[in-house]
């Protein structure tokens, strides 16, 4: 076995993952093979971390996007002093692990995005480049400087063939964000073979014509000292992103699957292991080894952390003494709280208003308020009024409306990265239709449990004219679907205004305001009580219930007036979200939607799946089961059947038993 140390270093972080592969019977051992040397170069010579105080907020960050080679970070974290023991190690992809498949950043300590879709954690590692320089130029005053910290990403080649890569990369070669650096695992080598089966265009030149800084590293596999040095010349560049190109072996070490895909999503076998091992100059009959002088040679990195971070505390002691007001926002900032009196002053509505206007309207108060509300929308807005005041972010960092241009993907998976590296509390507009541009974005969100906030706007066939391509029918639905996820579709600008303040009160969790592009009646009083369960009786009836949410539920009024004129009591419920009526008590539940009163009418427009839920066999269902059509939006109605007639209709036909 060999006697330097950074080679012994990094062959113990390989043979750690290949054990961890094997024992599992289950994983991809070629990345971390491969990048090996890569990643002990950054991780023992470069990267700001402290692993007994893993969130310390001044820490560089570290994001795997290629999430697949898992088994690199976890060796990496376990090595380093983070609280992933070597049982862990060993407990690799199995139920109730801190070790699973792909890296989840609620699961394991040090992991600082859940990763595996590929090119989500290059989107991510924007983010939080985006975040730390708002911070830093928000924060940060002569002579106290508390935020100043770089973000690395290791990417795949995968990761780079993934469009949401390259929304993401152009925008951050755009805003010139110089402290960030990727290092491309260039393997070529694919699942299914060879790189050259799929691509071969020039990356480097790509990336260049982005505004990145680009270096080549032509052995990745053996000469630390280059990539020592082009990490160090990247790290210099402060006015581009850069992107290290770095040539390596999958699989390296092993004689038959080095090189080849059969490296990448595979155990290498327990013969090959031994093979491998013997290769590497390693004991064939050790498993999981970790040699003592490994551990003392990795414990020097974070001893440099923890002086960086002795020193960061007491900068920012300084920093409280010299600034106290603006120290006491840091805190809150970095602790995802609230300033005091953050939803005092927000607007009431009456008369007609679009849900789309009042949410800008009640975005701005809220950003007068809450300084580290930060977002942007995709190129519209205009159209969704998510512009606040402020100004656009620049290359220094100034400015809260980010311009994301025509890139929903790479919007949303920014806009969690901003939230992975905390701080700031981002928001993303687009069109409802668009949402499934960004979904990916919005499940890591939901899975993770961030706060995130989805601005989407021209919510229904009321888009009108722009026609079917643009009306949103079947999202409403489908995003309902997905766990964690709260969709929130108000009536009015009050019930808007309530759907805001949930969204920033909400921690555990992302939201989606689903808002009306044509204007709306205001139909509930200020503050719209009620509309912070989720669903609540707008106005009273005993023979049917009519149930709706956002603009359907003026129409739903219409028909109660309708029918009251043929002595047909009909009680009103608006539903704006169906995820927080769920978690209310099964009291309020029933007073609001009475078993016993099955005579009940849903009016929403997009598709009817789902409504069951809440109609029963026996309800009637009014929605869009078809997609939309070209017109006016008050013909589209109509046409479509969202009439008051229509409705009390339907609700006449429930009570008839017909």
């Amino acid at each position: 076995m060999t006697t330097d140390l950074p080679t012994l270093s990094i062959n113990t972080i390989r043979t750690l993952s290949i054990d961890a592969v094997q024992k599992a019977n289950s994983g991809h051992p070629g990345l971390p093979m491969g990048a090996a040397p890569m990643a002990y170069v950054l991780w023992q010579r470069h990267y700001k971390h402290d692993p007994k105080s893993p969130k310390w907020f001044d820490r560089d960050r570290f994001v795997l996007s290629a999430g697949h080679g898992s088994m690199l970070l976890y060796s990496l974290l376990h090595l380093t002093g983070y609280e992933v023991s070597l049982d862990d190690i060993k407990n690799f992809r199995q139920w109730h692990s801190n070790t699973p498949g792909h890296p989840e950043c609620f699961e394991t300590p040090g992991v600082e995005a859940t990763t595996g879709p590929l090119g989500q954690g290059a989107g991510n590692s924007v983010g939080m480049a985006i975040a730390e320089r708002y911070l830093a130029q928000y924060f940060n005053r002569p002579g106290h400087t508390v935020i100043d910290h770089r973000t690395y990403a290791l990417v795949s080649d995968g990761d780079i063939m993934e469009g949401v890569c390259f929304e993401a990369a152009s925008i951050a070669g755009h805003l010139g964000l110089g402290k960030l650096i990727w290092l491309y695992d260039a393997n070529h080598v694919t699942l299914d073979g060879p790189l050259s089966l799929v691509m071969d265009e020039d990356v480097g030149a790509r990336f260049a014509a982005m505004n990145w800084h680009v270096q080549h590293v032509e052995n990745g596999d053996t000469d630390l000292g280059a990539l020592d040095a082009a990490i160090t010349t990247a790290e210099g560049e402060t006015d581009r992103p850069s992107i290290i190109i770095i040539r390596t072996t999958i699989g390296y070490g092993s004689p038959k699957k080095a090189g080849t895909s059969s490296a990448h999503g595979s155990p290498l076998g327990d013969a090959e292991i031994v093979a491998t091992k013997k290769a590497l100059g390693w004991d064939p009959d050790a498993k999981f080894l970790v040699p003592d002088e490994v551990r003392q040679h990795f414990a020097e990195g974070p001893r440099r952390g923890a002086a960086a971070h002795a020193q960061w505390r007491e900068k920012l002691a300084a920093y409280k003494a010299a600034h106290p007001d603006l120290a006491a926002q840091l805190e809150l900032a970095m602790n995802n709280q609230l300033p005091a009196g953050w939803d005092q002053g927000l607007p009431s509505f009456t008369g007609s208003v679009a849900t789309r206007v009042a949410s800008g309207k009640v975005m701005n108060a809220l950003a007068a308020k809450v300084p580290w509300l930060v977002g942007g929308d995709a190129d519209l807005g205009g159209s969704t009024k998510t512009i606040v005041a402020g100004g656009d972010y620049d290359r220094l960092g100034a400015g809260r409306n980010l311009r994301f241009g025509v890139r929903e993907h790479g919007m949303a998976a920014i806009g969690n990265g901003m939230l992975y590296h905390g701080g700031v509390r981002p928001y993303v507009a687009t069109f409802f239709v668009f949402s499934d541009y960004m979904r990916p974005s919005v499940r890591l969100a939901a899975l993770n449990k961030m706060p995130a906030i989805f601005v989407w706007t021209h919510d229904s066939i009321g888009l009108g004219e722009d026609g079917p391509t643009h009306q949103p029918v079947e999202q409403l639905m489908s995003l309902r679907a997905m766990p964690n996820l709260h969709v929130y579709r108000p009536a009015d600008g009050n019930e808007t205004m309530v759907g805001w303040k949930f969204a920033m009160q909400r921690s555990h969790g992302p939201t989606g305001l689903v808002l009306s592009r044509q204007d709306l009646p205001t139909i509930t009083q200020p503050g719209a009580p009620g509309a912070e369960r989720g669903a609540y009786v707008l106005a009273e009836g005993t023979d049917v219930i009519l149930i709706a949410s956002g603009s359907e539920v003026a129409l739903a009024l219409g028909a109660r007036d309708q029918l009251a004129k043929e002595n047909i009591s009909a009680r009103v419920v608006s539903m704006p979200c169906w995820e927080l009526f769920a978690e209310q008590d099964a009291a309020y539940r029933e007073s609001v939607l009475p078993r016993d009163r099955w005579q009940r009418v849903s009016v929403e427009a997009g598709v009817t799946f789902g409504w069951r839920e809440y109609i029963g066999d026996r309800g009637i269902a009014i929605g869009v089961d078809r997609f939309g059509a070209s017109a006016p939006a008050e013909i589209v109605f109509e046409k479509y059947g969202f009439t008051p007639a229509h409705v009390a209709d339907a609700a006449k036909r429930v009570l008839a038993g017909k």
